[in-house]
């Protein structure tokens, strides 16, 4: 299967130093909404989605204004799955399915643009996103799946794969797509592996945001992030504990497995 790294989301919250760790204190940050496009004998497969057409054309109804306020999406209509799907060469009709990490505004915004494919998500996060409560009421969108999307959802059941479980094939796709769930950022966030026949590549979605944390030997965030994930998380102990999965996964897997997250830029920027 051939695989195409997109940013579906160019984000420009404030202080390089607070968010990469360097650089100016004021100014602005970078960060991505990193999807995959993935070529299967079953349809193209969008993991993720970042901000969809209807984020753009309309934010203040589907971006909050505190998202709006901190992450200063660039909103360009050519950085959408849509727009990049139809670049390669494709129609948008050739999308069928979709698999997601979660349900968050930045990575469920597209749903809308291929109203026909079938959303591939971890049951407990489809649960959650369709009757939020308290804080989730924040970062879910419904209007973001208000046409009706046909869910495929996922209890915690399967195989083993590189040693974390409750993996599960999906329906409908080959086996080489795989939900990995990694609660913590939100109660069913799960990460998406894809086989390409070379490696595997590893969507780790939201469980960890800039790559240093998945460093085997020195393990660090940034003021920034650290602070964001910890506002963020729905169950602290779970997320730092797959982060050190994480890095073990990366320490003595790392040739056989490419880990990456939804935001951080240096890890998208080699596929570019």
């Amino acid at each position: 299967m051939r695989a195409h790294h997109l940013n579906c989301g160019t984000l420009h919250p404030p202080s390089p130093r607070l968010v990469h760790g360097e650089g100016s204190l004021l100014g602005r940050a970078t960060m991505v909404c990193h999807c995959l496009l993935v070529e299967t004998d079953y349809g193209l497969v969008l993991v993720d989605t970042g901000l969809g057409m209807g984020d753009i054309e309309d934010p203040k109804a589907t971006l909050s204004t505190v998202f709006r306020t901190v992450t200063r999406p660039v909103l360009d209509p050519e950085e959408t799955a849509l727009r990049q799907v139809q670049r390669l060469g494709h129609k948008p009709e050739d999308v069928r399915h979709i698999v997601l990490t979660h349900l968050d505004v930045d990575h469920a915004g597209g749903l809308r643009d291929f109203p026909w494919a079938k959303v591939h998500v971890h049951q407990v996060e489809h649960e959650h996103a369709l009757n939020p409560v308290g804080a989730e009421k924040q970062r879910y969108m419904g209007r973001q799946w208000a046409h009706g999307p046909d869910w495929q959802t996922y209890a915690e059941s399967g195989e083993r794969w590189f040693g974390f479980g409750a993996v599960r094939q999906l329906n409908g796709l080959p086996p080489e797509i795989l939900l990995v769930p990694l609660a913590g950022h939100t109660h069913g966030h799960t990460a998406v592996a894809v086989d390409t026949g070379e490696k595997w590549l590893m969507h780790a979605g939201d469980a960890y945001m800039v790559h240093d944390e998945t460093d085997p030997v020195r393990p660090r965030s940034t003021p920034g992030l650290a602070l964001f994930q910890n506002l963020m998380q729905v169950d602290g102990p779970a997320r730092r504990d797959n982060q050190r999965r994480l890095r073990e996964l990366r320490a003595n897997h790392g040739d056989e497995v490419e880990i990456f997250s939804a935001h951080d830029h240096a890890e998208l920027a080699p596929h570019l």
